[in-house]
C-alpha cells in the first residue's frame, strides 16, 4: 500500500474563533490557546500527532457537563501515557489532570473513590497503609492516571483478566454527552437513567437481548474476552450485567473517552502482598521458554514476563543488570521473569520450594535463583518496565518508536513470536524487541520507524501482523487500547454483527459523535496511517526522549507552566517551525518558551529519576540559560566566584538591613527593581524571609574525623525561629559524639557552585570548581577523611566538583554522617510526639531516604512524609525570583500538612525549610537541628 504525503501531520492553523467563543460562553476562563499550550499538548506517548484548537482546563464535573452541552468535539486527556493515539485531538483537548486528583479510601482500604487525574502510584500509596492496592498494575503506574486506567481497561503484570479495571470496577460517576450526570452506584441509578436518558436505557436493554440471543456472538465474545482484550468496546458487558446502569458503566471501561466523561470511579482493591520472591529464568531458546510455561504456571506465580533475545541484549545495558545477565552471551536465548507473592512467610517459602522443583526439571542457560531482597527484585522489575523506553531511547535520531501489543491463547504464543520474528526480517525492522506477559499470552513488540512520504513498509507490515494475530485466534489490542492505530481493524476482529452492535452503542451514548472522534471506531481504512508523528533531530540532551510522560508527575512546574516532556516537544516544534520556514511560529514559540520552560524550570533533576532513558531536562535548561547571558553578566558572576566570601557577607548584611526596615518599603523597592531589571534577575523580597545568617569561620582540628564544609546558606539566612540552625547543631552533635570536625581555612570563599551551574554561568562554575577541589584535597589530608556537607543540594554540588579530584575525595551528606557515625554515640533522645518531614529533590537523588528516616525516627515517635510530597521548587533562589513556582509546587503538600497538627516540621536544606514554611505557615527546621534539641 502506497501512502502519500497528505497522510502526514497537518501544520498549525489558528483556532476557530467561533469555537473559542462558544467555550468561553459555556465555561469562562478555562481556555488555553497560545501556540505553546496547543503544541505542548499535541504530543502524547503514542506515534500520532494532532494539534488541538485549544486546551480546556475545567475544575469540576459541572463544568465538564457545560462543555458537553455545547456539542463541540472534545477529547479528554489526563496522564498522556496512552500509546495508541487516543489522547490527542485536532479538536478541543480537555485536561483532566490538573483539577481532578481526589482520592478517598473507603472501608479500611477495601474500596477507593478516585478522580481521573489521580496517578495510579499515588492511589496505591494511600492504600498501602491498609495492605491493599488497585488491581491494574501497568508498567506506566508511576505516571498513568485513573482516567486512563478506566478508559483503557488497564491490566498489567500480575492482574491478568481477573483483577483488571473491568473486573474491579464497582461504580462510576459519568457525565454523558448531553450533560446528564449519572452515578451508576446510586440505588436509583437505573431509574434515573431511564428518566433522564430513556432512549439510551432502552437501547442498552435491547442490545443486551440482541447479543445474548445470538449464539455466535456469545461464543465469539467469550473467546475474545477470555484473553486480555481492549479492542473495540467491551461487549462482554452485555453478558456479564443485566441492569442498564451497570451495562453502561462497564461499557465505558475501555471506551477511551468516546462514550462519556468519567468524573469519578469507585474501585474494589486487592491485597498488596508484602512478601515476594523474584527471579530471571534464562532458556536457550524462546520455544523452550514457552514449553516450560505449564510447569512454571502450575507453581502459582503472580507474574511471568517474557523477554526475547533482543530484549535480553537491551537488558544487559541497564545499569541495574547483575553480573549473570551482563555476562550472558545472548544468541537465541529467551527469559522468563517470574515472581511469587504472598503475605505469609511460610506460604512464600512453600511457593519457593515448588518453584525450585519446577526449575530443576528445566534445561536452563544460567542458574535460576529467586530473591526476596528488595534491591534485587527492584532491579529486575526496573529492567523489565524500562525495556520499551531503553530500546526506544537508543533508536536512531529522527525515528519514531512504536510499541504494539497483542494477545493470543498461550498454547500458540511461541508460534506468534515466530510469526513476528519473520515479519521483522521481511520488513527490515532491526532491534525489534518482543516482551510481555507470558502467563496471559500477551506480547509487546517495538518498531523504530522513520515516517516519511512513503509508508508502504509500515502499512504492509501492519496488514501481515493483523492476519497473523487474528489467524491464531488473538486480539489486536490487549492492553493499550484500540485508539487510532487499530480502529480500522475492529470489524475484521469481531465480524459484522458485533461491529454493528458497537456502532449502535456509540450512537446511543454519543449521538452527535462529539466524544473523541476517530478513536475506537472509524470508517476510514487508512486512519491508522494518518497524522503520524515525525520526530525531528534537535539536540543531544533530548533527542532520545520517547515522550512517554513518566517525568510529568514529579515535575514541580507541571501545574504552573510546562513539564519536562513539554519542554522537549516544544523544542522539537521550534526546530520543525524553523525547518519549515515558519518564522512567525518560531518567534512566538521562542517568546513563550522563555518563561514557560526556562525561567520556571526548577532544575531539580527529579525528571531524571523518573525518566526511563535518564534524561535530565535541567541540563537543557542550564545550557539555554547560559546562551541568554551577555558578556557583562558572565563577567559579573565570574567575579562573584572569585570573591564569594565578600559577596555572601554583603547579601547577609542586605537581608539584615531589609529586616530592620519597614516591610512595605522593602517589598515595594524589590518590586520596582524587578520591573526594571526583570523578574529573573532581581529576587522578590517578602516579609517572611529570615534575616541574614552567620559568617562561616575556619575551625582547625589536627586529628579530625571529617572536614565540615558549612553551606553558604548558613551565611545568607538566619536559622529558623526556635532553632540554632544546622551549622551550630552539627558541630554540637559531633562534639557530643566525641568526633572532631575540621572547617577549612578558606571556607568563606568556598561554595558547591550550584548558583553558577543552575544559572548556566560556566566561567564562574569552573573557577569555583578549581578552588574547591584544591581546598578540599588539602583539607582532607589528601582524601584521608571525608567531607561533610550540611545541605543536600550542596552535597550534590560538592560531589560533582571533586569528581575528578586526585587523590579522590569522598563527600558525605551531614544526615548520612549523623546517621552512621554520630547517632550511635548520642544519649537517648527525648522524642517528639510527631514530625512532618519534607525530603528534598537532592536528598532523593542522593539516596538519603534511609539515613533521613533513621534520624527522623530518633527525633519523633511518629514521622509522616505527606503522600503529596514533591520538590518544593525553591531551588536556590528560584523561589525568590519566581515565588509563584514554589507556591504551585507546594500547594498539595501544604494542604496535606494542614490536615494534622504536628509537634515539629523538618527538611534537610535551608531554602527548602524557607519554602515549606512559606507554604504551610509552620516553621520548618533542619532535621539535625531537631536532633540536636532532643539529645541535648
Amino acid at each position: 500500500m502506497s501512502v502519500t504525503h497528505s497522510e502526514t501531520p497537518r501544520r498549525l492553523t489558528p483556532p476557530d474563533p467561533a469555537v473559542l467563543a462558544a467555550v468561553q460562553a459555556a465555561v469562562p476562563g478555562i481556555t488555553r490557546s497560545r501556540v505553546s499550550d496547543r503544541l505542548g499538548m499535541a504530543h502524547d506517548a503514542s506515534h500520532y500527532l494532532l494539534t488541538p484548537q485549544a486546551i480546556l482546563v475545567p475544575e469540576s464535573a459541572e463544568q465538564v457537563a457545560a462543555l458537553l452541552r455545547t456539542g463541540l468535539p472534545l477529547t479528554f486527556r489526563s496522564g498522556g501515557t496512552s500509546l495508541s493515539g487516543q489522547a490527542v485531538s485536532e479538536h478541543l483537548l480537555v485536561d483532566t489532570r490538573r483539577n481532578f486528583r481526589g482520592i478517598e479510601v473507603l472501608d479500611d482500604g477495601a474500596r477507593v473513590r478516585v478522580q481521573p487525574g489521580a496517578v495510579l502510584r499515588q492511589v496505591n500509596a494511600r492504600l498501602a497503609a491498609y495492605g491493599r492496592k488497585l488491581g491494574p498494575d501497568p508498567a506506566s503506574e508511576s505516571a498513568c492516571t485513573i482516567g486512563g486506567v478506566v478508559a483503557n481497561n488497564s491490566s498489567g503484570m500480575t492482574c491478568g483478566t481477573h483483577a483488571n479495571t473491568y473486573q474491579t470496577l464497582e461504580s462510576l460517576v459519568l457525565v454523558l454527552p448531553g450533560g446528564t450526570v449519572i452515578d451508576t452506584g446510586a440505588p436509583d441509578a437505573d431509574a434515573r437513567l431511564r428518566a433522564l436518558e430513556p432512549e439510551l436505557a432502552r437501547g442498552l436493554e435491547r442490545l443486551r437481548d440482541r447479543v445474548r440471543g445470538d449464539a455466535e456472538s456469545v461464543r465469539r465474545l467469550k473467546a475474545q474476552f477470555s484473553l486480555k482484550n481492549t479492542m473495540g468496546y467491551g461487549l462482554n458487558s452485555f453478558l456479564d450485567h443485566d441492569s442498564p446502569a451497570q451495562i453502561l458503566a462497564h461499557l465505558v471501561v475501555g471506551s477511551e473517552g468516546t462514550l462519556a466523561f468519567v468524573a469519578e470511579a469507585v474501585l474494589r482493591t486487592v491485597p498488596a502482598n508484602r512478601l515476594a520472591a523474584t527471579g530471571l529464568v534464562v532458556f536457550p531458546t524462546l520455544r523452550e521458554a514457552m514449553a516450560a510455561m505449564p510447569e512454571i504456571v502450575a507453581a502459582g506465580p503472580a507474574a511471568v514476563e517474557l523477554l526475547d533475545a533482543e530484549s535480553l541484549r537491551a537488558a544487559q545495558t541497564d545499569p541495574k543488570a547483575d553480573d549473570v545477565l551482563r555476562t550472558l552471551s545472548v544468541k537465541s536465548h529467551a527469559a522468563l521473569l517470574v515472581e511469587w507473592q504472598e503475605s505469609d512467610p511460610e506460604r512464600l517459602a512453600e511457593r519457593e520450594r515448588e518453584a525450585e522443583r519446577a526449575f530443576g526439571g528445566l534445561s536452563l542457560s544460567a542458574p535460576a535463583r529467586l530473591s526476596r531482597d528488595t534491591g534485587d527484585r527492584a532491579a529486575l522489575w526496573h529492567i523489565r518496565k524500562g525495556l520499551y523506553a531503553s530500546v526506544a531511547g537508543a533508536r536512531p535520531s529522527g525515528t519514531t518508536a512504536l510499541l504494539e501489543d497483542v494477545a493470543v491463547p498461550v498454547p500458540v504464543l511461541a508460534d506468534l513470536c515466530d510469526d513476528l520474528a519473520e515479519l521483522f526480517v521481511k520488513y527490515r525492522y532491526e532491534r525489534s524487541v518482543i516482551f510481555g506477559h507470558a502467563k496471559d499470552g500477551n506480547l509487546h513488540f517495538m518498531l523504530n520507524e522513520h515516517f516519511g512520504t512513503d509508508l508502504e513498509r509500515y502499512a504492509d507490515f501492519t496488514e501481515d501482523m493483523v492476519d497473523a494475530v487474528l489467524g491464531r485466534g488473538g486480539t489486536l489490542k490487549a492492553e493499550h487500547g484500540t485508539g487510532r492505530v487499530m480502529a480500522p481493524f475492529v470489524r475484521r476482529q469481531y465480524g459484522d454483527e458485533l461491529y454493528e452492535v458497537m456502532r449502535e452503542v456509540k450512537r446511543l451514548c454519543d449521538p452527535g459523535g462529539t466524544l473523541n472522534p476517530g478513536v475506537v471506531l472509524t470508517d476510514d481504512p487508512r486512519a491508522h496511517l494518518r497524522d503520524l508523528k515525525a520526530v525531528v533531530t534537535v539536540e543531544p540532551e533530548v533527542d532520545r526522549c520517547v515522550e512517554c510522560g513518566y517525568c510529568e508527575p514529579v515535575c514541580p512546574s507541571r501545574d504552573l507552566t510546562t513539564t519536562p516532556r513539554q519542554r522537549i516537544v516544544l523544542r522539537r516544534e521550534l526546530a520543525a517551525a524553523r525547518a519549515a520556514g515558519d518564522h512567525e511560529l518560531a518567534r512566538r514559540l521562542e517568546e513563550e518558551y522563555g518563561y514557560d520552560a526556562v525561567d520556571t524550570c526548577a532544575v531539580d533533576g527529579m525528571c531524571a529519576t523518573a525518566c526511563p532513558v535518564f534524561i535530565n531536562t535541567g541540563d537543557l535548561t542550564k545550557r539555554l540559560r547560559a546562551e541568554r547571558h551577555g558578556r557583562a553578566a558572565r563577567a559579573g558572576w565570574k567575579k562573584a566566584a572569585d570573591h564569594w566570601g565578600t559577596v555572601t557577607r554583603a547579601m547577609d548584611l542586605a537581608l539584615d538591613a531589609a529586616a530592620a526596615a519597614p516591610p512595605a518599603l522593602v517589598e515595594g523597592a524589590s518590586r520596582a527593581a524587578r520591573a526594571v531589571a526583570g523578574p529573573d534577575a532581581v529576587p522578590q523580597w517578602s516579609r517572611d524571609l529570615p534575616r541574614g545568617g552567620t559568617p562561616r569561620r575556619p575551625a582547625p582540628a589536627p586529628e579530625a574525623d571529617a572536614v565540615y564544609v558549612p553551606s553558604c546558606l548558613n551565611t545568607l539566612f538566619a536559622p529558623a525561629a526556635g532553632g540554632s540552625g544546622v551549622m551550630a547543631a552539627l558541630q554540637r552533635l559531633a562534639e557530643r559524639a566525641g568526633l572532631r570536625l575540621r572547617v577549612p581555612d578558606d571556607i568563606a570563599g568556598l561554595c558547591c557552585a550550584t548558583p553558577w551551574s543552575s544559572k548556566g554561568f560556566t566561567g564562574g562554575y569552573e573557577a569555583m570548581r578549581r578552588r574547591v577541589a584544591k581546598a578540599l584535597v588539602a583539607a582532607t589530608d589528601g582524601g584521608r577523611i571525608p567531607v561533610v556537607s550540611d545541605a543536600a543540594s550542596c552535597t550534590e554540588g560538592f560531589e560533582r566538583l571533586v569528581a575528578a579530584a586526585s587523590p579522590a575525595v569522598q563527600v558525605v551528606d551531614a544526615v548520612t554522617f549523623a546517621a552512621e557515625r554520630v547517632l550511635p554515640r548520642l544519649p537517648a533522645a527525648r522524642r517528639l510526639p510527631s514530625l512532618a518531614l519534607h525530603p528534598t529533590c537532592s536528598s532523593t537523588r542522593l539516596g538519603l531516604d534511609a539515613a533521613i528516616a533513621k534520624i527522623a525516627e530518633a527525633v519523633a515517635e511518629q514521622v509522616v512524609v505527606p503522600d503529596d510530597w514533591q520538590c518544593c521548587a525553591f531551588a536556590g533562589d528560584r523561589g525568590l525570583l519566581h515565588p509563584e513556582l514554589t507556591a504551585s509546587a507546594t500547594r498539595a503538600e501544604a494542604a496535606a500538612v494542614a490536615e494534622s497538627d504536628y509537634a515539629a516540621h523538618a527538611s534537610v536544606n535551608r531554602t527548602c525549610e524557607i519554602g515549606m514554611t512559606r507554604a504551610t505557615g509552620k516553621t520548618y527546621h533542619h532535621l539535625l537541628d531537631l536532633l540536636d534539641q532532643v539529645t541535648a
